[in-house]
Order: structure tokens, then C-alpha cells, then sequence
């Protein structure tokens, strides 16, 4: 007999009563129990965290940061509601600690008073930071544990950076403050700039003036002292000439009575006396005319340099806000110096220009004297006859004398001071021209240092950065959260249950063999004791729990495709049946041969067998993250590739490790199929222990 009928035989025994009907339907309905309910149980657990309910407590008292309100915990308290992450139950502190403790909450989330007070400082100079207060208990549930933390380091990340945005804010501030400070001073250093250059070329014509100025002081100091030698010469000259009129004089009229014989006898000395007397009245005009010739000239240079000093005084020391403390006394002093001169200077040209007529009377006087002295000395030769005349004119020549000697004295006491005053004035425009000079070198040191200065600070404002509102806020916004994380997930299982099929399903296949193999014969008895093939014996055995497979794995898989609450997504669903069928075969034929093997021992190798998959598949954590024991069985089990075949038709991927998988799997099924076939050959020999076998289930 077939192998085929030989399974169809086997089936058949479950349609002669209830029982067996039932117990085929329980085979057949097993895998759900493990597959459909466990998934259904975990399918989105994030989903439901809304139900949970934990504590939260706002003793925020609030703060003023830049003169506005903020109330920090307020906010966050707002937001938390909003967000639905947890059902969230505000109480006092000592409620949500006692509710943590007994129970009530799985969890506390604590404000504390000063929340907003040390969120308000990080844009103040003392910055702290701000604190959340999180209080679990793992003897409620481990899991809320984990979760939680996850949600609050999400939580403190977004109060991190609401703290952080204020304080950037508040130094982009700053640098547009100080941009616009430092525009400013670069204003301020262009003003100098244009002022100091101003002042420089002040100071130089102050130094060109000054060096005219001197120029013209010693030129007007050097005519003033020719001026005043021919002065104190016509002051001697007169002094003698009228000295020696009134002796003249004197003897003439003392002995007027006895003069007429001397005069007879002296005729010629006389008359050489009187062309001296001539002479000298001639020179005496010379000195006037020179006088009147200078004087204007001289009035003219002193009131030049008298103006162009009052001017710089006014400039330098008057006018300007902080003048040369050092040098404007010293141009003060030059300034009264040849305003003296220039008064001398107009005494002079107003004695020149003879507006009383002294020295057109003076000139007169000595053009008389000399027409009287030519006359005198003509006349000579008859003074005898002319005696009374002569006496006359003698008495005249001696009071116009003692007239020009008080004229030349006036004369050369004036030009003394002017002299004196040329003097100081020449050397104060001297000390004023070296002062001009140091001030033109210290300006042009000052007109490049601004020079420097306005570059410098020109050039730091197109450094200074200047934010308008919209580019600080960008800023603030990015350097708050300089770091974005741009998640990409590949092929994403879109929720928990999805994630953990690949684990759960082959979970319920195994069970459902395992079990359609407590009812079944993993050997048919009748095919052993008419002596079959043993491969025929083998494939009859695995033939009724592979249909099995077949219907558990359409029942499971409908289950959870279409039932509600559930709705598994795949990726590929062909592929995903049909890798099912491939491995709830393997399956099949593996505890066949454990059962077939090992007889009652091998349900319990089953069960090792499982756990041992279970742990090293890596079906919820990683498999590098278990122990090293774990690591060196994970590529010897057929659950490893079930798992990562799965995953692929499930959510997506590659296909690589679905075709390794397949191979694995065959090789597994049809190595187990030659192993009962050996065991099916071995049972076709009776010996005691088959007859009275040491354990039985």
C-alpha cells in the first residue's frame, strides 16, 4: 500500500466519533491559541498608552524672564494632556508618591516650584538648569519603566531646547547690540577721522602762518633796532646842538655888550659855526624823513602779525573744544607782545604821518634854523654891523634846538619800547613756530592712528553679525536643536505585533505539531507489520500532520490577516503561505523522528527542542545581545531561518535570506524523513523494549 493511502487511513480514524472529530478540530485550531492570541495580546501595545494612569505634579511657582510672564510648568502641563501619551492625573506630591507606592499610578512626573525660575536663567548671567522629577516603581511593571523613560528623555528634550531657544535669543540680541554699538563708534571714528584731518591741515597753515609771522617779527625787530640807533643819534645830536645854542646863547647875551668887538675879530668862526649848525639841521631832517618813510611800513608788518596771531589764538585755544593746554598760553603772550608792538607800531606811524603836524613843525623848525644858520654864516662877515640882529637870531636858534632835543628824546624812549616789544614778539612767534610745528607732527601721529582706527572699525561691523527677527529666530531655532535626526526606517512594521509575527508564528506551528503528533502515530503500525519500505512507513506518518500543517497554517493565517483588532499586513502573502507550508512541513518531519526515535522520551526532546529555539532565534532581542551559549546554537536550529525568512516576507526586504532559508528548511525536512525512515527500519525488528517499553505517555 501506498504511502498516500496509508496517511488517508490514519486521518480516517478521526471521523468514527465525536472525539476524534473534536480532537482533529482542537489539532487544527491549536496554532491560534499560540499564534492569533499571543499576537493579538501584544499587537500595539504603544497604541493603548493613553490607559495607563500616572500622576502629575505642577508646583511650578512661575518666573519673569525679560519682563514676561513664563510658566513653564504650566505649558508643559498643557502640552502633556494634549499629547495623550499617558492618562494623566494632576495631584499634591504626597499623592503621587503614595499612588506610586500602592499602586494606583504606574508612574510621577514632578514640576518642581523653581522650574521656570531655572528655565528663565538660562538667558540671564547665572544660567541653571532645570530639573523634572520622575518616579517609578518596577514592582509595578517593569515595562512602564522602560517606556517611561523613553517618553521623558522626549520630554526633557523639548523643555531643554524651549530653555535653550531663550538664551540663544538672547545672545543674537547681543551681537545685532553690538553690532550697532560698534557702527557707531565707526561712525564716530569716521567724524574723527575727517575732524583730524581738518585739524591737520589747520596746524599746517598755523605753521605756515607762523613761519611768515616770524619772518615778518624779525624784519620788524630789525627796522625797529635801526630805527631806535638812529633815534638815540638824533637824541645826542640834538641834546649837543641845543647844548651848545644855549651856550651860544648865553654868552651872547651875557655879554652882548662886549660881543660886537669879538664879533669883529671873529667874524669867520662864526660863520663856521653857523654852517655846522646848518649841517646838522640837514642831517636832523634826514632822520625825520626816514621816519616818515618807515613808519607806515613798520605800523602795517606789526598789525599783519598782531591779526594773524589773534586769529591762531582764536583757532587753537578759543574756538576748539579741547585745545593744546600747553602751547596757548605761550600764544597768548605772543598775542598782547605784538598787540604792544602795534601800538608802538601806530605811534610811530601816527608820529610819521605827523597828524599834529610835530614833525612837519620840527622839520620847519630845522629847515629854519639851517636858512638861519646859511644866513648866519653869510651874514658872518658883517655881524658887527648886524649884532642886534644876530643876537635875535641866535636867541631863536637856541629855543627851536631845546625843541628838537625833547622831540628826539620822545622819539627814541618810543622806538626804545617798540624795539624791546619786537623783541619778545619775534621770539614768541619763535617758541609759537616750533609749538605749530610739534602740534603738525603730533597731528599727522593722530590723523593715521583714526585713520587706523575707522578701518578697524569699519571693517569689525561687517564682521559683527546683525540678525533681523526672521534670521534670529532660524538661528535660535537651529542651534537650539543643532541636530536633527533624520530617521528613515526601512521597511517599518507599522505597529508591535506586526514586529513580533515572524517570532509567534512559528511558535504556534511547532505546538501544532507537536501535538498532532501526541494523536497521530509518528510510525503507522500496519505498514510495520506488513513489513513496508521504510520510507513508505516514514512518509506515511508525516503526510497526515503536514496536511495538518497545511490547514493550520490557512486557518492561522486567516485569522490574522482579516480578523478585527488584528489585520496582519504583508508584504508578500504568497510568499509568506508558502513559506508556511515549507516550514510547518520541516517541523512535521523533525518531531516525527524525535518521536519516532526516542518514543515517549521524544515529546519531551520536543519541548527541550523548542525552548532551545526559542531563546537562540532572536525573535525579540537581538541574538549578540544572549549569552554566548545561545550564540553558538543560533545557526544549528531550523527556528533562526523561519525567523529572519519571515521578517522579509512580512515587512519587506531582501529576499536572501528567504531563499537560504528555504534550503536550510529542506535540508532539515528531508534529513529528518531519512532519519525516521532509519528509525522505521530499526522498528520493524520487536525486541523486549518495544514489548515493555521503560517509560510511557
Amino acid at each position: 500500500m501506498r504511502s498516500p493511502k496509508l496517511a488517508a487511513l490514519e486521518l480516517k480514524r478521526f471521523g468514527r466519533g465525536r472525539l476524534p472529530r473534536a480532537a482533529l478540530v482542537a489539532i487544527l485550531l491549536l496554532p491560534l491559541l499560540y499564534g492569533a492570541l499571543y499576537l493579538w495580546s501584544f499587537w500595539d501595545p504603544y497604541g493603548r498608552l493613553e490607559k495607563l494612569p500616572v500622576a502629575l505634579v505642577n508646583e511650578d511657582r512661575g518666573a519673569t524672564a525679560d519682563g514676561k510672564k513664563l510658566a513653564a510648568g504650566d505649558e508643559l502641563t498643557k502640552n502633556l494632556r494634549e499629547s495623550k501619551v499617558f492618562d494623566w492625573h494632576e495631584v499634591s506630591d504626597a499623592e503621587a508618591r503614595e499612588g506610586v507606592e500602592n499602586g494606583t499610578y504606574y508612574l510621577s512626573l514632578t514640576m518642581p516650584g523653581d522650574f521656570s525660575e531655572r528655565i528663565a536663567s538660562s538667558s540671564g548671567d547665572a544660567p541653571e538648569t532645570g530639573a523634572l522629577q520622575v518616579r517609578t516603581n518596577d514592582a509595578n511593571n517593569y515595562i512602564v519603566g522602560q517606556i517611561s523613560r523613553t517618553v521623558f528623555a522626549e520630554v526633557r528634550t523639548a523643555a531643554s531646547t524651549k530653555s535653550s531657544r531663550s538664551f540663544l535669543d538672547r545672545i543674537f540680541i547681543k551681537f545685532s547690540d553690538l553690532h550697532d554699538a560698534t557702527e557707531k563708534a565707526a561712525k564716530g571714528a569716521d567724524e574723527l577721522k575727517n575732524g583730524t584731518a581738518k585739524a591737520k591741515k589747520g596746524s599746517k597753515d598755523l605753521s605756515d602762518g607762523l613761519t611768515d609771522a616770524k619772518k615778518g617779527s624779525g624784519e620788524l625787530a630789525g627796522g625797529l633796532r635801526k630805527l631806535d640807533s638812529g633815534a638815540a643819534d638824533l637824541e645826542t645830536g640834538a641834546r649837543q646842538v641845543a647844548s651848545g645854542t644855549q651856550v651860544l646863547a648865553d654868552k651872547v647875551n651875557g655879554v652882548a655888550a662886549d660881543v660886537r668887538p669879538y664879533l669883529k675879530d671873529n667874524g669867520k668862526r662864526i660863520g663856521d659855526s653857523a654852517r655846522l649848525v646848518s649841517d646838522f639841521s640837514q642831517g636832523m631832517r634826514n632822520s625825520l624823513d626816514l621816519v616818515v618813510k618807515s613808519g607806515p611800513t613798520l605800523r602795517s608788518g606789526a598789525h599783519v602779525a598782531a591779526d594773524e596771531l589773534a586769529a591762531i589764538h582764536k583757532e587753537e585755544c578759543v574756538d576748539k573744544p579741547l585745545p593744546d593746554t600747553k602751547l596757548c598760553p605761550k600764544v597768548e603772550r605772543a598775542k598782547v607782545a605784538s598787540a604792544d608792538v602795534a601800538k608802538v607800531a601806530d605811534d610811530l606811524a601816527v608820529l610819521a604821518e605827523d597828524g599834529n603836524g610835530d614833525l612837519k613843525k620840527l622839520d620847519a623848525q630845522l629847515k629854519d634854523l639851517q636858512s638861519k644858520a646859511d644866513a648866519l654864516a653869510k651874514r658872518a662877515p658883517n655881524l658887527d654891523s648886524d649884532l642886534a640882529y644876530a643876537v635875535g637870531k641866535i636867541n631863536e636858534l637856541n629855543a627851536g634846538a631845546h625843541k628838537v632835543a625833547t622831540g628826539a628824546d620822545t622819539l627814541h624812549t618810543g622806538l626804545s619800547t617798540a624795539k624791546s616789544g619786537s623783541t619778545e614778539l619775534d621770539s614768541g612767534v619763535g617758541r609759537l613756530k616750533k609749538g605749530a610745528g610739534e602740534l603738525d607732527s603730533g597731528l599727522y601721529k593722530l590723523a593715521g592712528g583714526s585713520t587706523e582706527l575707522a578701518t578697524g572699525l569699519n571693517d569689525g561691523v561687517d564682521k559683527i553679525p546683525d540678525y533681523d527677527k526672521d534670521a534670529r529666530d532660524h538661528r535660535t531655532e537651529v542651534m537650539a536643536d543643532p541636530v536633527k535626526l533624520a530617521s528613515q526606517s526601512l521597511h517599518k512594521a507599522p505597529n508591535y505585533g506586526t514586529g513580533f509575527a515572524p517570532y509567534f508564528i512559528p511558535l504556534s506551528l511547532w505546538v501544532g505539531a507537536m501535538v498532532a503528533y501526541m494523536l497521530i502515530q509518528p510510525l503507522n503500525r500496519r505498514a510495520l507489520a506488513a513489513g513496508a519500505s521504510a520510507w513508505r512507513i516514514a512518509l506515511a506518518g508525516w503526510l497526515p500532520v503536514a496536511a495538518i500543517g497545511v490547514l493550520q497554517v490557512a486557518a492561522l493565517m486567516s485569522v490574522l490577516h482579516w480578523a478585527p483588532g488584528l489585520g496582519l499586513e504583508m508584504a508578500r502573502p504568497a510568499g509568506t503561505v508558502a513559506f508556511l507550508l515549507l516550514v510547518t512541513c520541516c517541523f512535521a518531519a523533525i518531531i516525527q523522528w524525535l518521536n519516532a526515535r526516542f518514543g515517549a522520551a521524544g515529546r519531551i526532546l520536543v519541548l527541550a527542542l523548542l525552548m532551545l529555539q526559542l531563546t537562540s532565534a532572536g525573535g525579540t532581542y537581538p541574538v549578540q545581545t544572549s549569552p554566548g551559549f545561545f550564540n553558538a546554537i543560533h545557526p544549528f536550529l531550523p527556528m533562526t531561518y523561519v525567523v529572519e525568512g519571515l521578517r522579509r516576507l512580512i515587512t519587506g526586504g531582501g529576499l536572501e535570506p528567504v531563499w537560504h532559508g528555504c534550503a536550510v528548511l529542506a535540508a532539515f525536512t528531508a534529513g529528518a524523513l531519512a532519519l525516521t525512515a532509519v528509525s522505521a527500519r530499526r522498528k520493524q525488528v520487536w525486541s523486549l523494549d518495544r514489548l515493555h517499553p521503560e517509560l510511557s505517555l
